[in-house]
Formats: C-alpha cells, structure tokens, sequence
C-alpha cells in the first residue's frame, strides 16, 4: 500500500481545507497489517476476511454502517475479542492478544465511545487507574500528578488540573483524559471510536487540533465516525467496511466523493433523504402543550405546543438547554415553573410515572445508558414500558411478550432477526429501532427524540427518518433535537431555534435553512 503524500500537517481547524494532511512517508513496513481477520459469533459471521494496514503517524478513518464489522474489528485488535482466522502484524511482527492488556502493553490504546472513566476520581487517577505507580506499598502521587501534568502538557491542554475530579470534566474533557490515559501506556496507535459524537463544533476543532499533533508525534490513529464530513477534515486515508468484508482501502480522505464513499458503505447511491411532508392540519388541537417551563441554569419561558401528526424540531448548539427541555418534559427533571399538558390534561412536574400514563414516550441521547439494558433480550427491552399487560397469577408471560416484541421488529426491519438475543449484540441504528418499538408497543401519544441518529450510518439513518415520519402519520406528536441542524429542518414540519436556554425564534421548517438558524444562536447567545 503506498502512502499519500502532501503538505505539512496543519496545527488547527479550518472549515476550508482538511485539517489534517496524510503524512509524508516513503511508506516502508507498515504499523499495523491485518490480513484475513475471520470472526463468528453464533449464527453469525460479524467478519469475513478483513484486511486493514494503518502507516505510523497517519489518521486511517474505518468507516462503515452499522454491522458493518468496525466494532468487532477494533475489540480484535484491542485484544477482547480473538480472530477464529487470518493474521495481525505489529511493526512487521506477527503477533496476537489473547486479552486486552496484551495490546496495550505493545502501544494500542483504544478509546471507546462510551468512555470508560471513572467520575469520582482525579485526572490522574483515572490516567493511571490499572497501572498506578507505587513506592514502598503506597501510590507515588507526586509522581503520577507531574506524569499526568506532562501528558496535559503534551495534548495541548496545560490549563487542565491533574487533580480535577473527572465528573466535574465537560465531554471534550473527559476525551482529553482518555487520550492521556492513552499515552501513559505508550501507545503508538490510538483507535477513537466516534471520539466526536457528544461534542460541539468548537470541542470538534479542538479534538482535531489534538489529533492532528498526535499524528505529528509519529503516533497513528485509527478514526471510526458516521460524520462524513469530519473524515475531508481529519483523515489521511479511509478504509471502508460493508458485510463484515473490506471493500474499499488506502482511499485519499481528501480526494474521495462523499457520494463515492456512501455508494461503498450502503450498496447504492444515497443521499441525505427525508421524507415528504405532508403538512399538518391546523384545525387539530395540540396533543402535546408547554407552557412556561423553567429551570435555573438550563432553560427559561419554554413554551410550544404539538399537534397530532407533526415533527416539532429543536435546533440549538449543544449546552443550549435543548436535551434539558425533553427531559423535563418527560418528568426525568422536575421544572421550577411552568406546566406540560397531553390532551389537555396537566403532567405532574418531574414524576416519569405521570408522564408514562399521559402518553409521553422518550428516546434518549444517550440510549445505550439511559435507555437500554444492553445484556438482557431485544423483547425484554421492548416490553420494558408495557409489563403490566404481560403479568399472568404475578409472573411474566414471556412467550406473549416474545411474540408482541417479534411484530413490532418486523414491522421496524429490526435485524438480525429474533428477539431472544442480547440487544447489546445489535447494531446502533438497530437498537434505536427497539427504543421506536418500545414506544409503539406501548401506544404512546407524544414522542420525544434525543438524537435519533446519534451513532448510526447513513443508510440506518434514512430507515429511522422514515420511521418517525410514519409514527407522525399515525398521529403521534413527535418532538425532535439534534446537533444537525441540517437533520431537524429536514425531518420536522416546524421548528424552534434555541439559544441560552430561550426560544429565540419559530418558523415552518420550510422557511428557514441551516445558516439562518446560526445566525439565531450566535445573536441569541450574543444578547
């Protein structure tokens, strides 16, 4: 595989040009090859040969839709998962890692998208958390506070404190530290599993700053993001996953068209695609009605209302109360003023119970914490919200809710199939779909969506549009945030721009595009 070669790595973001140039390299011996890398689970083959080689201080963006393999591909070069066939060479070594520690005691480091920190202890702590140094029995804490010190240094973050508590870190924080931790073991290759998923556009420019200096250390990373556009900005070269099979790699990130790169991931030619409007009926009464909500820090004089059958869209920067708003809705926060009414009945202020029996269902940002229980069956999370109706003499007919779980996952295109399995083995975009069918199992009348795309693929992505347009057809009122404005004017019949904690502006979503809506929040957050 020949590297690509160009100018100097820049040392900061630039929306016109990639952030990040491929190295300049007679591309010897790569870092890292991976040839033939087979693995099986039960029933199914997750990959099936893959090859991937990675050039020491390159950014090599993995991408692929969800199931595509990335995620069984990197916990076999992290060592949690063993390869049923094929090789792995390390620095032109052939080597394998039968556990974790294995792959991090030879320089691979990997930082997962659910970062595994631990909040009530220090940035030091958590950087050496594992491998602490000790003297005489005792953890040398002077020691590990000026190692810890240095690695900020090094990330171009001095400014953060070594004994900072972790849980006090915003999430562009805790990615900070994960990266030390990184470095702490002396890794020469980093994998980022959508490093930028919860981070806002400023946090994103400074994660590509960081990165790009790491590439210019001589230490490469492996990059796996749904954002396309991120790859033009980051990476080097792209390898692309489809089936659990390499179908493209040592592609230019600079050079490849987006549309060339979603025809490789998904089969077929597709772009962002929305589904028609069909416009909603004013006579209707609002199903769903806001009046004056507040919390002090968050949000202040939220009031809207939703008609049945229409996709209401949240449009704001992140930390501009948007998430705080659904939650509160939903009686996860309680509200300081202010009152929620379905149907024109009033919702007790922070009692999820009461919101449950008026209709209001919830699809968190955060599904995989917040809304899933990753270890037990796709019907058991499916039935989560209805269990009463599944109760026989006091004891769960599991036979009845195995059967309601199994229409709604074929009604949705759940895959694999069956519902017995672990909801953890599904895919991001097919777990989104069992929170959906949690909701229409339980027949709810106002839908709340958190990212609803958060972590799925571009082909997922459409399947999920065309879902929440289906349950607005079928006169569930749907309320909608996400961080891509393109997404919540696209997907919604109207929206309101966020800024502050304030709606700072309401217009039918075809009257307003994505620059207009920047406008709204960097004035509101001007006034």
């Amino acid at each position: 595989m020949t590297a690509m070669t160009g100018p100097p790595k820049a040392s900061g973001p630039s929306p016109e040009q990639p952030q990040h140039q491929a190295p300049v390299t007679d591309a010897g011996e790569p870092l890292l090859a991976m040839h033939g890398i087979v693995k099986h689970f039960p029933g199914v083959r997750a990959l099936d040969g893959i090859d991937l080689d990675v050039l020491p201080g390159e950014v090599h963006c993995l991408l692929g839709q969800n199931g595509a393999g990335k995620s069984t591909l990197i916990k076999v070069l992290a060592g949690a998962h063993q390869p049923d066939t094929g090789r792995i060479l390390w620095q032109g070594e052939e080597v394998r890692f039968p556990r974790p520690q294995a792959a991090l005691e030879r320089g691979i480091a990997t930082i997962y998208q659910e970062l595994d920190l631990v909040d009530g202890l220090s940035v030091a702590e958590n950087i050496y958390l594992g491998h602490e140094r000790a003297a005489f029995g005792f953890t040398a804490r002077r020691e590990i506070t000026t190692a810890t010190a240095e690695l900020l240094k090094r990330l171009g973050h001095p400014e953060m404190s070594p004994n900072t508590e972790v849980g006090a870190l915003s999430a562009a924080g805790k990615q900070i530290v994960s990266m030390a931790r990184a470095l702490s073991h002396d890794a020469r290759l980093i994998i980022m599993d959508e490093p930028s998923a919860v981070l806002d556009q400023e946090e994103v420019g400074r994660l590509f700053t960081v990165v790009a200096d790491l590439a210019a250390q001589g230490i490469a990373i492996i990059y796996i993001s749904h954002r396309l556009e991120e790859i033009r900005r980051i990476g080097d070269r792209i390898t692309v996953l489809k089936d659990g099979r390499t179908v493209a790699t040592g592609l230019p990130a600079a050079d490849t068209p987006t549309s060339e790169i979603i025809r490789l991931m998904t089969g077929r030619s597709i772009e962002y695609v929305f589904p028609d409007r069909p416009g909603v009926r004013e006579s209707e009464e609002p199903v769903l009605e806001v009046e004056n909500l507040s919390r002090p820090g968050e949000f202040s004089d939220v009031g809207f209302a939703v008609r049945p059958g229409e996709i209401l869209g949240l449009a704001g920067l992140v930390g501009s109360g948007r998430s705080e708003i659904l939650e509160t809705v939903y009686g996860a926060r309680k509200s300081a003023t202010g009152t929620v009414r379905v149907g024109g009945e009033k919702v007790r202020p922070g009692r999820v119970g009461s919101a449950m029996a008026a209709g209001i269902g919830f699809c968190p940002e955060e599904r995989k914490s917040q809304a899933l229980i990753l270890s037990d069956a796709v019907y058991r999370n499916i039935t989560l919200a209805s269990l009463a109706r599944f109760q026989r003499a006091g004891f769960l007919d599991s036979g009845s809710e195995q059967e309601a779980a199994a229409e709604h996952t074929e009604a949705l295109d759940v895959r694999p199939a069956g519902v017995t399995r672990p909801v953890g083995n599904l895919s991001g975009g097919n777990q989104q779909k069992v929170v959906l069918a949690r909701w229409l199992l339980r027949g709810c009348r106002v839908l709340l969506l958190d990212e609803p795309s958060r972590g799925v693929d571009v082909g997922a992505r459409t399947e999920i549009y065309a879902l929440i347009r289906e349950l607005s057809a079928q006169g569930i009122a749907v309320v909608v945030v996400s961080s891509e404005i393109e997404e919540v004017i696209g997907l919604s019949d109207r929206v309101l721009v966020i800024a502050d904690g304030r709606i700072v502006a309401e217009a039918a979503a075809d009257d307003i595009d994505e620059h207009r809506v920047l406008d709204l929040v960097m004035e509101g957050d001007a006034a």
